[in-house]
Formats: C-alpha cells, sequence, structure tokens
C-alpha cells in the first residue's frame, strides 16, 4: 500500500500518495457572456478585437492543464496564454492586473471549472469584456464528492464544494475536457474549425492510448488501495479500480509539532509502506516521515507545474504509471 501527500506553501504543492499494504495495485461546451458596466478604458481595449495584432485568437487559460489541451487543439492558429505561473498553487491564487488585463483583451477563455478557479469570478468582472467566450472544460462531467473518510489533523483546509477538481489526471475526462475545448473554439472561431478538429482528434487517439496502456498495466495489481493528504485522485483511483480508503488533511504551512505526529499516526495506522512527493521538490517533512517510517520516497507528478509542451501530458502520465506499477506490487 502506498501514502500519496502533498504539503503545499504559497507557491508550491507536494502531492504524496500512501499505498496500503495489500496483495497490490486490487461527456459540449459551455459560452458564457459577460456584460457589465464598463469604464471607457475598459471599455475600448475590450471593443478592439483582440486578435487585431496578430490575426489569431486570443486565447487565455487558467492553469497549466488547460493550457497544455487547448495548446493541443489550437497548435499555432491561435495565441494561446496562462493565468496562473506553473508551480503556483491554483487553490488559492490572488489575480494580478496583468491576469485583468489578459482576460480584457482575450476572446476566449478557458478553464478547467468544478470550483478549482476561486480567483476567476471577480477577475472576469474586473477585466469588464462583454465580448469574452467563456470554455468550462468540466462541462457534462459528473464530479466525484468525498469517495472516502477524510482525517483532519489540523483546521486548515480546503473545500471542494462543486465536486473534486481534479479530473485531468484521468485521460477518459481528459479526452471529454479535450473535446468540450475543441468545441468551444470552435463556436468562437469557426474559420479554423478544421485545424480544430484535426489537432483535437490526433491528442484524443494519444489519450486513448494512455488509458489502454493504464489499463494494461493497472490491472496486473489488483486491489491497490491508498491513502491521500491531498485529495487529488479520486478519478484516477475510479477509473482504474484503485481504492482510496481515506483522506488525511494537514496544514499548508506552519506545521505544528502536534500536526507532524498526527500525520505520522495517519501513516502508521494505514500501514504505508511507500511514500510519494511531486518531481524536483525538496520538503523537510516528506522526508522527515520517509526516514521516521523506514519509506521510500517517490515521485508523483499532479501536472500542476512542468513544461507547457501538450506532450509533457503523456510524459508526466506515463512517469506516474510506472511509479505506480513499482509501488503498487
Amino acid at each position: 500500500m502506498v501514502l500519496q501527500t502533498r504539503v503545499v506553501n504559497k507557491t508550491k504543492r507536494l502531492v504524496a500518495l500512501l499505498l496500503l499494504t495489500v496483495v497490490g495495485c486490487s461527456q459540449a461546451n459551455t459560452n458564457q457572456a459577460t456584460n457589465p458596466e464598463q469604464s471607457p478604458k475598459v471599455q475600448e481595449a475590450a471593443s478592439r478585437p483582440a486578435s487585431s495584432r496578430t490575426g489569431k485568437t486570443k486565447v487565455v487559460t487558467t492553469f497549466l492543464p488547460m493550457y497544455i489541451f487547448t495548446k493541443a487543439v489550437t497548435g499555432d492558429v491561435a495565441d494561446v496564454e496562462i493565468l496562473v505561473p506553473p508551480g503556483t498553487e491554483v487553490h488559492e491564487y490572488q489575480a494580478t492586473p496583468n491576469n485583468v488585463k489578459a482576460i480584457a483583451t482575450a476572446n476566449v477563455l478557458v478553464k478547467n471549472g468544478l470550483g478549482l478557479e476561486e480567483f476567476l469570478e471577480n477577475t472576469v468582472k474586473n477585466a469588464q469584456n462583454a465580448k469574452l467566450t467563456q470554455i468550462d472544460a468540466s462541462i457534462n462531467i459528473k464530479p466525484l464528492n468525498e469517495i472516502s473518510p477524510v482525517e483532519k489533523t489540523a483546521k486548515e483546509e480546503h473545500e471542494h464544494a462543486e465536486g473534486n477538481p481534479h479530473v485531468w489526471l484521468d485521460p477518459v475526462l481528459a479526452k471529454q475536457q479535450v473535446v468540450n475545448i475543441r468545441d468551444g473554439l470552435i463556436a468562437a472561431d469557426p474559420a479554423n474549425k478544421a485545424t480544430y478538429e484535426a489537432n483535437a482528434a490526433n491528442y484524443i487517439k494519444q489519450l486513448e492510448s494512455l488509458n489502454n496502456e493504464f489499463e494494461q498495466t493497472l490491472q496486473k495489481t489488483p486491489n491497490c488501495t491508498f491513502v491521500t493528504f491531498h485529495d487529488a485522485y479520486p478519478y484516477l483511483a475510479e477509473r482504474y479500480k484503485l481504492k482510496q480508503l481515506a483522506v488525511v488533511e494537514i496544514p499548508e504551512d506552519q506545521l505544528a509539532p502536534a500536526d507532524v505526529q498526527n500525520a505520522v499516526n495517519a501513516v502508521k495506522k494505514y500501514k504505508v509502506k511507500a511514500l510519494f512527493s511531486e518531481p524536483g521538490v525538496d520538503n523537510k517533512l516528506l522526508t522527515s516521515l520517509s526516514k521516521d517510517l523506514n519509506l521510500t520516497l517517490r515521485p508523483l507528478d499532479s501536472l500542476e507545474t512542468g513544461k507547457t509542451d501538450p506532450q509533457y501530458y503523456f510524459e508526466a502520465m506515463k512517469a506516474n504509471l510506472q511509479t505506480l506499477e513499482t509501488a503498487c506490487k
């Protein structure tokens, strides 16, 4: 069994997955226009075609997975930007004036939805772009809520009021997000319909191949159960019959000794034998837990940080699969 945990500061999030010791690891777009009263300067900016300088549609995306999927669909026929820098905590992100400016001059905004981008509502209002088309990438995806008990080690937490938003980590639901983005872009920019359809079809084919690879690999290690410190993997668990037994919540910063001890006790309770952290992040709590509990620290990627190349999704997910396969044996 393995433990996956994630400890977050204001700009970084750690993910760690605890898998328990068992025999082994055991669909539409929406366009929304806002029409607030506009100040003269913003109104002037919003009224000008955002694509006037390049001749291309300007698309703004919220964070890395949305950028990756959108760029995969647009290729070079649209200008695509990202609001939340990769590696920045999206749950608690505070919008900047540049974010407002980007949305004010955009044709299209692509978001994950399901309440993930809490900063977005006010940012869009402040941008006062009545011509903005919004694409919710999670439309027609049935959200999961809690699929296991939640154990609190401290009061601090973030809620998923609209359901768990981490749908991009399930390749099948990622496919639906790409379809939603494709359809939204075609509605907003019909002149490039053929390109959007062709690019999306190619990316969807790769997602289907990735799903097959996950199925074929993880079916060899049935009854894989896990506990997580951050509830980021329920869709992945549901898709591939991994069993999430509990979510152990810990503070995002300023850990008290009692918080650390509670985390250690939770690990011991579920008889954890492996520990995962986000690649490239040095975390003292995870290192301490690894040593105290004699666990192997392994990388597991949530794709909230990394490269902006659309192929990075496959690179990171295949690395996750390899890690899961090793840990679930």
